[in-house]
């Protein structure tokens, strides 16, 4: 084996990783009513055979009006969790791969077309559309409609949905949780002071605004069994001056930490239009280097990670302790087997793959069992 620490195993909370990729959430816009469908068994299944450490299901929403679009996936009742179950059937039967789902509520990001038809929010009288709720009665975009503002009986209602659904990933058999807190939706607005305006409890100060997300992971935390890890996705930065940063990242990465977080998964924007984001390779990695620095559990480092060396060398320098793909695992679905074979490195396949392994690289490929 090769001494390469993309492949290298790492244990996050009572979860063993065979090697340090992550296949980062990826919305699919293809389930009926919350429910997964066929496309499903087939997105999550090829990807399950990638040879990667971990697979997370989509954002996938804790109540229907937190869902980000019409076509989203839900778990929020017996029939969503059926649904997920049949996947989850389809796609164990052939990896052994740990399976872990994002939960989330899209807040006022919600309610909006698919991103193929230009992803314009829909009305709350469109067929399609629904009233959005958040921490604050503001609007992503000034021409949008405007949210609710959550009262306590919401708060309690949202905070209890998650709950919910973390019990039904563990009837699942789902070895992890991630509890989406960026991006812009419903957690993440109630961290930043651009979106959220409250005067009570959970607005204003820093501790205020980390109150509701905080609850929430308790909750999740609480439902789910011990042994299973919970993490959270965040995002390091608003890129809108005044808004979330990175210091008060840190301070929200600590207070997960102390109440049993497993690890941070470190993303940025998505909550204001006005951001100006310096995207190209690595730009998202100062932000995971600073919360790794902070704390002591795992950090998984995102955004335009392409290259094989580029991964390795995240977490060789210390900048990250696991590298998230996304867009580039849609792209070739094989990229760690092919980082494997950069490195000299093994991945597990289904034993009907196994004979696609080149002559040059004889030692590949393992047959997962």
């Amino acid at each position: 084996m090769s001494a390469a620490k993309l492949f290298q195993p790492l244990t996050v909370g009572g979860l063993t990783l065979d090697n340090r990729i992550v296949i980062a959430p990826m919305c699919q816009y293809s389930a009926e009513d919350g429910a997964m469908t066929d496309w499903h068994i087939q997105h999550l299944g090829q990807l399950a055979a990638s040879g990667a450490g971990l697979l997370t299901i989509e954002a996938t929403a804790v109540e229907p009006e937190g869902r980000i679009s019409f076509a989203d996936v839900g778990l929020w009742d017996d029939r969503t969790e059926a649904a997920m179950a049949r996947v989850l059937e389809a796609v164990r039967r052939h990896s052994t791969m740990p399976i872990a789902i994002q939960l989330a509520h899209a807040g006022r990001k919600a309610s909006t077309d698919l991103p193929w038809r230009g992803g314009a929010q829909l009305a709350p009288d469109h067929a399609n559309g629904w009233q959005t709720v958040a921490p604050s009665a503001l609007p992503f975009e000034a021409s949008e409609n405007a949210p609710t503002a959550l009262d306590k009986a919401g708060l309690d209602r949202i905070r209890d949905a998650f709950a919910d659904a973390a019990r039904r990933s563990a009837r699942l058999g789902l070895d992890a949780i991630q509890i989406h807190g960026a991006h812009g939706y419903l957690l993440h607005e109630f961290l930043s002071p651009l979106s959220n305006r409250r005067e009570d409890a959970y607005g204003g100060s820093l501790e205020n605004r980390m109150r509701f997300p905080l609850e929430v992971f308790d909750a999740v935390r609480a439902a789910f069994p011990a042994d299973r890890p919970v993490s959270v996705r965040v995002s390091g930065t608003d890129w809108v001056e005044g808004g979330w940063d990175i210091e008060q990242t840190i301070a929200f990465a600590k207070a997960l930490e102390a109440r049993g977080a497993a690890a941070i998964h470190v993303s940025s924007g998505g909550l204001d239009p006005r951001q100006a984001i310096p995207v190209g390779p690595n730009y998202q990695v100062p932000l995971a280097r600073a919360v790794r620095e902070a704390v002591s559990i795992p950090v998984v480092a995102v955004g335009l990670i392409t290259e094989y060396e580029q991964a390795e060398a995240i977490l060789a320098t210390g900048d990250a302790d696991l590298i998230g793909l996304a867009r580039t695992l849609l792209y070739d679905p094989r990229w760690p087997w092919h980082a494997a074979a950069h490195f000299g490195a093994q991945v597990k396949v289904p034993p009907q793959y196994l004979r696609s392994q080149p002559r040059r690289f004889r030692d590949l490929l393992v047959e997962d069992r």
